[in-house]
């Protein structure tokens, strides 16, 4: 059976200033998405799953899913503050979802194999998909799952500071721990985070970090069910508490529940956290075009479905 790949495509991006998920990078007018897509669905991926809100429904579908009709199956779900979860018969009111482990518990009726969980607005790299379609398919167990750990230094930006869970792997490679680090960037040279002390701490450059693209089997819904159903009992009155993956993966893994192998990218990646990001991330796909990496149009030529 080939893995699903799930795309979380339901924020607007604060910083940026605007729907990134649509917005053109490639030579010819190409989302990150599309190149996303094309990764997996020559790395193996049978089925494509976005998660969107209904607000935004209609430009997603047209600049977005009619790209790939005849090319890989696609379905959507939505993502609300208040979409529906087994267990929940009431939300309390708040002005925004419950985060990136609600995001991925919206699409569970739709899932019924291993899968990838990726954001819309990141560049994975192609053999970041290639590596993990061969675990989905390969390896993948209700006990063991995966996390792409891409080098630190490959995934700052020039323009700005950045939030990164640095990962911390025992000697097989597995995941103990992520350690969410904010504000991070280089200062003469060196990679920094800001501390709650408000001071700087040095972060080594071969450091991994999730870049949020994890793969799960499909099991993992039913205990993230009953997770997000106790944290929104626990936070009642925080309406801006939210669910985030790491947090559930964390709990799994204390617990004994699960064991994650963290697969390396030595892949650079590429993102628009900023507006002045995106003539760099533009240029850095004309340079894959160049290499041969990627055809333009990106479409013209067939892939490996």
């Amino acid at each position: 059976m080939k893995p699903t790949l799930l795309i979380l495509a339901a924020g607007m991006g604060s910083r940026y200033g605007g729907l990134k998920q649509v917005d053109a990078v490639g030579p010819t007018g190409e989302t990150i998405i599309e190149y996303s897509i094309y990764d997996a669905i020559n790395a193996g991926f049978g089925k494509v799953v976005f998660v969107i809100r209904k607000e935004i429904e209609a430009a997603f579908k047209e600049k977005i899913g009619s790209q790939f009709e005849g090319k890989i199956a696609i379905e959507y779900a939505f993502q609300e503050f208040d979409s529906p979860v087994e267990g929940i018969t009431e939300f309390p009111e708040r002005l925004k979802p419950w985060g990136t482990g609600h995001a991925v518990l919206v699409a569970k009726d739709l899932i019924n194999e291993p899968f990838a969980v990726i954001n819309a607005d990141d560049y994975y790299g192609i053999d970041g998909f290639k590596t993990m379609a061969h675990f989905l398919i390969n390896d993948c167990t209700p006990k063991t799952q995966s996390m792409v750990g891409y080098v630190i230094s490959n995934t700052l930006s020039d323009h700005g500071t950045v939030n990164r869970g640095v990962a911390t792997m025992d000697d097989q490679h597995m995941l103990t721990e992520v350690n969410e680090r904010h504000k991070i960037r280089r200062v003469e040279g060196v990679i920094h985070y800001l501390g709650e002390d408000d001071q700087l701490y040095p972060l080594k450059n071969d450091d991994l970090v999730s870049m949020n693209f994890w793969g799960f089997h499909h099991s993992i819904f039913d205990e993230i069910t009953k997770d997000f159903v106790q944290f929104v009992q626990d936070h009642q009155d925080q309406p801006k508490a939210e669910f985030y993956i790491p947090l559930f993966v964390d709990n799994y893994i204390n617990d004994g529940r699960i064991e994650v192998k963290v697969l390396v990218s030595e892949d650079r990646w590429y993102g628009v956290t900023y507006k002045d990001d995106k003539p760099i991330v533009q240029e850095a796909f004309s340079k894959l075009v160049r290499e041969g990496r990627y055809p333009s149009p990106l479409w013209e030529a067939a892939v490996n479905a």
